[in-house]
């Protein structure tokens, strides 16, 4: 499995082959070396987290189609400033601030019509610029979102599998809320966007490219799309639609105050639902409802164009992640853990954040922390340091993964566009998980004591 992983890993690094070929190599190698049989494979490549991707694709064609993404696009960078920078930042911190209460995925997959369309208006930058800004905007878009998941409890699975392993493991200690959570995650979250933008802003975006844009075109582009159309209206109810769905599909808590979610409806099976469920409903009205040309909104020739190829990326991600449990390579990165007793607190912390973020770079930041956390807490015990301070640690890391187009699903997505490339998402994404493995340690080692 590890030389599957490298196998894997370089070829996409690389661009050897077009990265779709390489996604089908699990396919190929998993059940030829014995690792997984076809079957189980095979359904790793319609992980219902595809359906999420494709449900988003669904909106997304139907903003473009109806002309609701310019409207965005204008809008943002009206909002946000006249430079690129100014735009990125103004991106960054929106997909920030979403990603907090809503998924990963949902937010990229909310942005990212809006963000396509400022990077194709070609008229109003050069070329150069241009394709600086696009590549800056795609990764800030994924990035900032996996940054903002890490600050509040329902930002990610991980933060979630947290709070039901620490309760279960130490059912006497007072349960961690809402605010307590907030208390560490927002300020390490804040700290990683910061770094984030400025990596990313200076990587791509230097002063000698940051050129203004033609503030009286954009204004004048934005006063000739009139006023909304039906089509936009009927677009723009489907969309907020899914996102409150979204926001409140699971029960909300802060601190004092709990919102109970809608999918307690369903009773027993509400855990048959997931946010793919959501979307994949909401856009499924968008191919029933008419337009005023008494055609649907959205036809299937419109939505015939989503792109195979990063559906197979995101099935090889999920079939790496998968032969990493069941060929048991993850259980024994997991137990190399041990051999950090007799090493000073912060080495400790230090080499869980390490070991955590590349074992998240290729298996799901899901299964990253399923498979380390049962592995902390009784390490926890032996080195006799506070649970809280390693499970925190390898919770937080395993939302590093910024190196990788398949490390996460919203990496997937932008580098979809084709507007990336693999070794620009890697160049920053290092720099990225360095940042963010030290500011852990640091973070865990000084302030999560007090904390």
């Amino acid at each position: 499995m590890a030389a599957v992983v490298v196998w894997v890993a370089f070829w996409w690094l690389t661009e050897t082959v077009d990265l779709a070929i390489t996604s089908l190599l699990p396919f190929i190698l998993l059940p030829l070396l014995g690792i997984t049989k076809a079957e189980d494979v095979a359904m790793q490549y319609m992980n219902q987290i595809i359906f999420l991707f494709i449900g988003g694709f669904f909106i997304a064609y139907a903003m473009e189609k109806w002309g609701l993404h310019e409207r965005l696009a204008y809008k943002i960078i009206l909002i946000t400033g006249n430079t690129p920078a100014k735009v990125l930042l103004g991106v960054m911190l929106a997909s920030w601030f979403i990603s907090m209460w809503v998924s990963n995925t949902a937010t990229v997959m909310m942005l990212i019509a809006a963000v396509l369309a400022i990077v194709k208006q070609k008229d109003i930058y050069h070329e150069k610029v241009r394709q600086g800004s696009a590549t800056a905007l795609l990764i800030g878009l994924s990035f900032s979102a996996t940054i903002g998941g890490m600050a509040t409890p329902v930002g990610t699975p991980p933060n979630m599998i947290f709070m039901g392993m620490y309760e279960k493991a130490f059912p006497n200690n007072p349960p961690i809320d809402f605010l307590q959570w907030m208390s560490i995650g927002l300020p390490f979250s804040f700290l990683m966007l910061i770094a984030c933008y400025f990596i990313i802003r200076f990587s791509f975006i230097p002063n000698r490219l940051n050129d203004k844009f033609e503030m009286g075109l954009i204004s004048q582009r934005y006063l000739e799309l009139g006023v909304m159309k039906r089509e936009e209206k009927i677009v723009s109810v489907v969309f907020i639609t899914t996102v409150l769905m979204w926001f409140f599909r699971e029960d909300l808590h802060f601190g004092i105050l709990s919102i109970a979610g809608w999918s307690h409806i369903l009773g027993s099976y509400a855990s048959y639902v997931k946010d793919s469920t959501v979307v994949i409903f909401t856009a499924f009205f968008l191919f029933l409802i008419p337009s005023r040309h008494g055609l649907p909104i959205l036809e299937w020739k419109d939505a015939e164009r989503i792109p195979l190829s990063v559906i197979l990326l995101f099935g090889a991600g999920f079939a790496i992640a998968d032969g990493f449990e069941s060929s048991g390579l993850s259980n024994i990165m997991a137990t190399q853990l041990y051999g950090l007793q007799g090493l000073p607190d912060w080495l400790i912390l230090l080499g869980i954040a390490l070991t955590v973020t590349i074992l998240s770079e290729f298996a799901s930041n899901t299964a990253s922390v399923q498979l380390v956390l049962p592995v902390v807490i009784p390490l926890a015990a032996v080195l006799g340091m506070n649970p809280l301070l390693l499970m925190l640690t390898a919770t937080f890391s395993a939302s590093l993964g910024f190196m990788l187009p398949v490390a996460t699903s919203a990496n997937t997505i932008v580098y979809g566009t084709g507007e990336i490339k693999t070794r620009d998402m890697m160049r920053v994404g290092i720099l990225l998980d360095f940042i963010g493995v030290g500011l852990i340690t640091v973070l865990m080692h000084i302030a999560g004591r007090f904390l």
